[in-house]
């Protein structure tokens, strides 16, 4: 850890964000999930675990239904009370709460709604192993994820594909 990083910050001195234009919901999605996040894994100079906080407005949730095959997520309820879907069952859960998502398949997908009246605010960990599958079993969907470590400019580098399994090309495709 650099010398610059403070190892400690306080809850209340994260500024939580809107999410970037390229990760934002889009047309029906919009009305059903938004969230502000504040990011403090990088600011506290933390390597093998992410870590930030979400905020979901009342009738919102952060992300769609996922699992994911590598990556275990903790989550505490710092503030509000909503639902925790987890396969096919529902649990209530309101401030105090952590829950544990670990990695697996449909039975471990997962997804927070607040169902309450104030927002929902939670700290979010995350294992960062790469790279990472992720499944969407509502929409058949699946992500892979991976870390490229840093670009030419110093930049983070990822890569990122969105699918479904019948898009999948052949191997020899174009060779």
């Amino acid at each position: 850890m650099s010398d610059s990083v403070k190892p400690v910050v306080n809850i209340a001195d994260i500024e939580l964000q809107a999410r970037p234009a390229a990760f934002a919901a889009k047309g029906d999605a919009a009305a059903r999930y938004d969230a502000r996040m504040g990011m403090i894994g990088p600011r506290i100079g933390a390597r093998l675990l992410g870590y930030n906080i979400t905020a979901v407005a009342p009738g919102m949730r952060a992300f769609p239904m996922h699992n994911h095959r590598v990556n275990e997520e903790m989550f505490y309820v710092i503030e509000g009370s909503g639902e925790l879907r987890v396969g096919g069952r529902t649990h209530a859960v309101r401030a105090g709460d952590v829950i544990a998502c670990p990695p697996g398949g449909p039975e471990t997908a997962h997804q927070l709604v607040n169902t309450g009246d104030t927002e929902l605010k939670y700290l979010a960990v995350s294992t960062k192993l790469s790279p990472e599958l992720c499944e969407y079993p509502e929409s058949g969907k699946f992500g892979v994820m991976a870390d490229l470590g840093r670009d030419a400019d110093g930049r983070p580098a990822m890569f990122r594909h969105i699918g479904r399994p019948d898009d999948a090309r052949d191997y020899w495709e174009g060779e």
